[in-house]
């Protein structure tokens, strides 16, 4: 029994280091993604990793068609939420807002991505309301904080303007706006996606649902190039003229596209929640660090206490999660033994 005990901590020592990796890679993405700014549109570069991504996704998709092919119409709309939602709008998204903050400076991308650590609050939110998955009395108190800590991100550095906790909405200018509104959209987005991820779960593995996502989103991306960019196929073949944007292209698609969400999904499987909320926190901390060596971006003391907000908010819902599921499982083995 004991050696029981051992091999399943073991297992999930194993699977909090590979989330763990899995988000690291991921925080690569800014300092990869930002200085693409000079070279292509959001539109045009998220379609480039896209096209990229191809390469792995059409023989997933082609190995893994059996599993796709039992799907029924609510499955394949989450798969369409999941492919046009969170991998080709929710990108955009996220590179509208970090293409604006590169440029505005001054802390700026680490707003960006440090508003991605709400995507949580999305994914819990949107599996109440389409999963029906039941949410405790202790939410709305919880989501409270979240907000509080994803506004002091955003904004958290003009509170000491005139007008006080109230000053972003006087004293920010419409860029800031504009690109805090476009994170918090990807990562509203991309919590959603994780939802519908789940919900796909049952039917697909992981791999072939990798591989299906980039695949979904790719028409919407050609027809979205197409319709938005002028010359689309012009500009983007300019935009590779330079054989180190193509480099990095295919550096982003890989890494934080593609290994980092591999690697980060094949630890969850045998990590619960609360441990994975914690390994996560190497998303942000590589991502900060890479932004200062990088690209000269500082951590504000306002961001810092965000996340440990949001951080914080997240790791109590999880506990009241497993809590909650802890006392089912408790109550159908009384209920079995009765």
């Amino acid at each position: 029994m004991a050696g029981d005990r051992r091999s399943v901590a073991g297992f999930a020592g194993t699977g909090v280091l590979l989330v763990a990796l899995g988000a690291a890679v991921w925080g690569t993405d800014t300092v990869l993604r930002a200085p693409l700014s000079a070279a292509f549109t959001p539109v045009l570069l998220v379609l480039g990793e896209h096209l990229v991504l191809a390469l792995y996704a059409v023989p997933a998709v082609v190995l893994g068609w059996r599993e796709i092919s039992t799907l029924d119409a609510p499955r394949w709309g989450a798969l369409i939420v999941v492919g046009w939602g969170g991998s080709a709008v929710a990108t955009i998204l996220f590179t509208t807002g970090l293409f604006a903050a590169f440029e505005a400076g001054a802390g700026s991308v680490n707003t960006v991505l440090l508003l991605q650590q709400t995507q949580p609050l999305f994914a819990i939110t949107a599996a109440a309301v389409v999963l029906g998955e039941r949410l405790t009395a202790i939410y709305a108190p919880i989501f409270a904080v979240a907000a509080f800590g994803a506004y002091l991100l955003a904004f958290g550095d003009l509170i000491g303007e005139p007008g006080g906790l109230l000053s972003p909405f006087t004293q920010v200018g419409r860029a800031r706006l504009e690109f805090a509104l476009a994170a918090l959209g990807a990562a509203a987005l991309w919590g959603t996606s994780t939802a519908m991820g789940r919900y796909l779960g049952g039917r697909l593995s992981f791999p072939t649902l990798t591989g299906a996502r980039f695949l979904t989103a790719l028409p919407l991306l050609l027809v979205w190039a197409a319709v938005a960019v002028p010359d689309a196929a012009g500009s983007f073949s300019g935009g590779l003229a330079e054989p180190q944007v193509a480099r990095n292209l295919v550096l982003l698609a890989v890494f934080p596209g593609l290994l980092g969400l591999l690697v980060y999904y094949r630890g969850l499987r045998s990590t619960p929640a609360s441990y994975a909320t914690l390994a996560e926190l190497a998303y942000p901390a590589t991502g900060v660090t890479l932004n200062w060596l990088l690209l000269g971006e500082p951590l504000t003391v306002a961001q810092g206490v965000g996340v440990v907000l949001v951080v914080g908010a997240i790791v109590a819902m999880n506990r009241v999660k497993s809590g909650v599921r802890q006392r089912g499982v408790r109550v159908e083995r009384l209920s079995e033994e009765g």
